[in-house]
């Protein structure tokens, strides 16, 4: 079966199931998108490293990258390779000493693991036909849009408008300096939902 390369779009907060987000993969050559619905630590494991976030301590996937990297075991590919009554299913490709195992996992881990792994993510082509979304001319613009600006909406930008209108004018009363000085310190005790936030503002003074 002919496999179809997926780029990562980005991820974003799911309307429909509480403390869930959905898992945007594009059809590399071509229009089609792949959303995933995956839970909330998952979205976060995979955020973590699409953002260069470097937590002060490894997280399991990271954990696990460690340990394969001390064997000498290399993650060639992931495979989106079946969806059954709406849960897709995903295989590691993994390789040591000419050796090449397949090792069965949930698509939001596999993914996290593609991410740090650098590695390419691949489906077939019945899983796009059957939950492959293309989108219009006008959305597809305004997503390109927003890939090229790094827009990944987690959870945090998804907070009641008062606490999230607080913490955005509190740290637009900071320096670069102190923003930087703080996001270090919100990544050593590990709250990632403040630390996407303070990284937006850095990015944004960046770009002005």
């Amino acid at each position: 079966m002919k496999k179809i390369k997926l780029d990562i779009v980005g991820l974003s907060y799911s309307q429909t199931q509480s403390g869930a987000y959905a898992l945007i993969l594009n059809e590399a050559k071509g229009k089609r998108r792949l959303p995933i619905i995956i839970g909330g630590f998952e979205a976060q494991a995979i955020a973590i490293e699409m953002e260069n976030m470097k937590p002060s301590r490894p997280l399991t996937h990271d954990l696990f990258k460690n340990f394969a990297e001390t064997f000498e075991i290399e993650l060639k590919e992931v495979i989106v390779y079946n969806l059954v009554e709406g849960i897709f299913y995903a295989k590691l490709i993994c390789a040591r000493d000419n050796n090449e195992v397949e090792i069965d996992a949930r698509t939001s881990d596999a993914i996290a693991l593609a991410v740090r792994f650098n590695c390419p993510i691949y489906t077939y082509e019945f899983i796009l036909n059957s939950a492959g979304i293309i989108m219009d001319e006008d959305a597809a613009k305004e997503k390109e849009k927003e890939e090229k600006e790094g827009v990944i909406e987690t959870k945090s930008t998804k907070e009641p408008a008062v606490a999230k209108e607080k913490d955005d004018e509190d740290y637009k009363k900071k320096s670069l300096d102190e923003l930087k000085e703080l996001l270090q310190k919100v990544l050593d005790h590990e709250d990632y939902e403040k630390a996407t936030k303070i990284r937006d503002e850095i990015n944004r003074r960046k770009k002005s």
